[in-house]
């Protein structure tokens, strides 16, 4: 991170707790949008850029080629894809013209803050008018700190009062122009604000690549180990197939409704969500798999050792001959394809006994390679875990920049 991200940090400490319903700070104001600096002005969007700049003719020739943006194209910040179309063959609504800094705001449901900055060079772009186009001043305003304060701050508030009471969750373009938002004096600090913030993003963006590519070697892994096609340093031998009900002393269901959860219980209550309950009572005290019997999570495996309860359509797997957790792998692996198979079509998915009872599972003989497998892959999900749980972490610290930057609660200049 930047040096203006840690003054950021450091800052907040002394700025904690202030909000406009406290007195006013020395060298702050009151304005219709908040608090903000003395120095700061509130602007309205059309103060600070053009509004919808560029648009193509409708006698545009009709072999012009270009590529075009929807509005399905774009979401929260990101360009998901596009298309390349002739003028002949696009949509009525391919009409905005784009180039590098313009900032693309959705009209069209834009609670759902499907905006996105543009930054390509080229200049055969087009994007529908389901956007409203912002090109910044130059010299006035900077397109990446304008950009930000659709994302937090007065901007989200102004638009949510737009739509209240709308049957129609959309604004237009007039909606647009009269938006405010609060601005640095100066062209420095706004720079530094949308650096700081920049900073953020980038570490957000080189983390998310980084659990696609570790959840793409844990794939491949599992690819490999669970099928016995790469074996381990150590380990050989033929593997072997037997049901699941052989490799389980018990298989069985809970006894309770869905609705039995207490809050603030004392032990877990497994149902067929993705998260567990609490109760009061226990009926299970063992190691265990549980499979989601039903419902849109059906085939969803928790792992759980100790004392729990269990849904009635929670089946509950224990007394294994087998590695557990070598079995949660291979199950989660192949599960899914097995309910799919049993399913008539337009049924609703769900497990019987017999889906798990008469499972095949492939295995290795030796309960060894099992377990060495199964550490291998916990800690590739071990290790994809703490990433995410970093990636989380720094999102919420950005949200938290955007609230004490973009109001100049926290000054960095």
């Amino acid at each position: 991170m930047s040096k203006e991200g840690v003054a950021v940090e450091e800052a907040a400490v002394s700025y904690s707790g202030f909000t406009a319903k406290h007195d006013l700070l020395w060298g702050y104001k009151q304005t219709e949008i908040g608090v903000i600096p003395k120095d700061w002005e509130v602007n309205r969007l059309d103060e600070l850029a053009d509004i919808d700049p560029d648009n193509l003719p409708s006698n545009t020739d009709p072999s012009y080629e270009f590529k075009y943006v929807s509005l399905e194209d774009v979401n929260e910040g990101t360009l998901a894809g596009f298309s390349e179309i002739k003028f002949r063959d696009a949509p009525s609504r391919a009409r905005r013209k784009l180039r590098k800094g313009d900032i693309l705001v959705s009209t069209v449901r834009p609670n759902l803050k499907s905006h996105f900055l543009f930054d390509r060079d080229e200049s055969n772009w087009i994007c529908s008018t389901g956007f409203s186009v912002v090109r910044c001043h130059e010299g006035k305003s900077l397109p990446r700190f304008v950009f930000f304060h659709l994302f937090d701050g007065s901007v989200p508030k102004q638009i949510d009062a737009l739509l209240t009471g709308s049957n129609y969750p959309a604004i237009n373009g007039s909606d647009v122009r009269a938006l405010e938002i609060p601005v640095p004096s100066t062209l420095e600090e706004q720079t530094v604000i949308a650096t700081a913030l920049s900073d953020v993003d980038a570490l957000i963006a080189a983390l998310d690549k980084l659990i696609a590519k570790k959840r793409a070697i844990k794939t491949a892994a599992m690819q490999q180990l669970l099928t016995g096609k790469q074996r381990l340093p150590g380990f050989e031998g033929e593997w072997e197939v037997r049901q699941l009900g052989n490799l389980c002393e018990r298989i069985t269901t809970g006894k309770l409704d869905a609705n039995a959860m207490v809050e603030g219980g004392e032990y877990p209550f497994f149902t067929c969500a993705r998260e567990h309950y609490w109760i009061d009572k226990y009926d299970f005290d063992t190691e265990a798999l549980l499979v989601s019997g039903n419902g849109a999570n059906v085939g969803y495996i928790h792992y759980y050792k100790g004392k729990f309860n269990a849904y009635q359509r929670t089946y509950v797997l224990s007394g294994f001959n087998c590695n557990i957790h070598f079995l949660k792998l291979f199950m989660e692996r192949k599960l899914q394809d097995r309910i799919r198979t049993e399913v008539n079509a337009g049924n609703t998915p769900y497990i019987v006994m017999g889906t798990l009872m008469e499972m095949n599972i492939s295995l290795p003989s030796r309960k060894a390679e099992q377990t060495a497998i199964a550490t291998i892959l916990s800690d590739m999900d071990a290790e994809i875990t703490a990433l995410e749980a970093r990636r989380d972490k720094t999102q919420a610290i950005k949200q938290g920049m955007m609230q004490e930057l973009l109001t100049g609660r926290i000054r960095l200049v």
